[in-house]
């Protein structure tokens, strides 16, 4: 999946801010033929991720257009479990600050027996995936070592908290293919 952020590189490519905008999107990789410079000037900058679950975790949603049905699912979601107004710049503000504590990430504790699957939290320093009874370690090419998930237990939660409920709600993001591996 592709990521947007707004322009974070300058004319040399590179990056020079985390984000610009609030409007933090997930899009296809492919859509309607269209075909993009990486880093061009004065566009926004493409950002990669390995699958919808590690975009959710740093606080993307669906674009409306590009992927049109899953941002409609999402927002339906939204407003039968956020109880707030579910407009792309609604939704867009919440997640702003659900994601980002000044300029760095924000996270928060709970109970791994609170947390649907899709939702990623860190152990040991890294981020795992909770996924079908399983912890599956990310990486960028994907996810390797697994560990069985406890029933019980305080972890950090890299998800921001409304994409939690979201998911909880019945939202399944899609993951990469490794998670079969």
């Amino acid at each position: 999946m592709m990521g947007n952020r707004g322009v974070l590189h300058d004319e040399a490519r590179e990056v020079v801010r985390p984000w610009q905008v609030r409007r933090w999107i997930t899009c296809l990789l492919e859509f309607r033929g269209r075909r993009r410079v990486v880093m061009s000037p004065r566009r926004y900058t493409e950002l990669f991720f390995l699958d919808e679950a590690t975009a959710l975790s740093a606080g993307h949603r669906p674009c409306a257009e590009c992927r049109r049905t899953d941002y409609r699912r999402f927002q339906e979601l939204w407003r039968s479990c956020c109880d707030e107004r579910c407009d792309a710049d609604s939704m867009d503000l919440r997640l702003h600050r659900e994601r980002l504590d000044a300029k760095t990430k924000r996270t928060y504790r709970d109970d791994l027996a609170n947390l649907p699957d899709g939702t990623y939290v860190a152990l040991d320093d890294d981020a795992w995936l909770l996924w079908r009874s399983q912890l599956h370690a990310w990486s960028d090419s994907g996810y390797g070592q697994r560990r069985a998930r406890p029933a019980h237990g305080q972890v950090d939660v890299l998800t921001p908290p409304a994409l939690v409920r979201i998911i909880a709600a019945g939202y399944i993001p899609a993951v990469h293919s490794s998670i079969e591996s």
